[in-house]
């Protein structure tokens, strides 16, 4: 699968070799760059301003990168992923959702069916179309995960129990 995993975008004019490899190297600098400054600003100071500037690295990048890169190439996934984790903490919940929709697909693809981390992304895309009032999607959603979780964790497990009551109680 690495070459749906390193997916270029599809367009009259392909970028060069060397265009692609620019744009994998400056991927996985941006990538070290932002694991950097997470972990410097989470630890010194959790406030709004620092934050702002983690999505704004992101957003930035993935302009840059999707110039060449398919939204489905792991490095926009791992952007995309990182920028939905920022809106979460922000408590944007619409800018959450609009990365989690866009990651889902591409993630559903590229890790085997019953993979929690595809599990794990339906199970964030339910709770946020919940928080949203979508009840309707966050169901399907939700029931997504928990087929996933079951083939991985087995019917009985506490875990699949709670978000089966999470699904009651809504």
């Amino acid at each position: 699968q690495d070459k749906e995993k390193l997916e270029i975008c599809k367009v009259n004019d392909p970028p060069s070799a060397e265009t692609v490899k620019d744009m994998i190297k400056y991927a996985r600098n941006v990538i070290e760059e932002f694991r950097r400054a997470k972990h410097y600003k989470y630890i010194l100071c959790l406030t709004l301003t620092p934050l702002v500037e983690l999505l704004e690295i992101c957003e930035l990048s993935l302009d840059k990168m999707g110039a060449v890169f398919e939204d489905s190439n792991v490095y926009m996934l791992h952007m995309m992923y990182q920028a939905m984790g920022v809106c979460l903490y922000v408590q944007d919940w619409e800018g959450a959702l609009c990365y989690g929709q866009k990651i889902i697909r591409p993630y559903s693809k590229h890790y085997p069916s019953y993979s929690l981390n595809v599990a794990s992304m339906w199970l964030k895309l339910g709770r946020l179309y919940m928080a949203l009032k979508n009840r309707t999607a966050g169901v399907k959603a939700l029931k997504r995960a928990i087929a996933i979780m079951e083939v991985a964790h087995g019917k009985d497990h506490p875990y699949i129990s709670e978000i089966k009551k999470e699904l009651e109680d809504h």
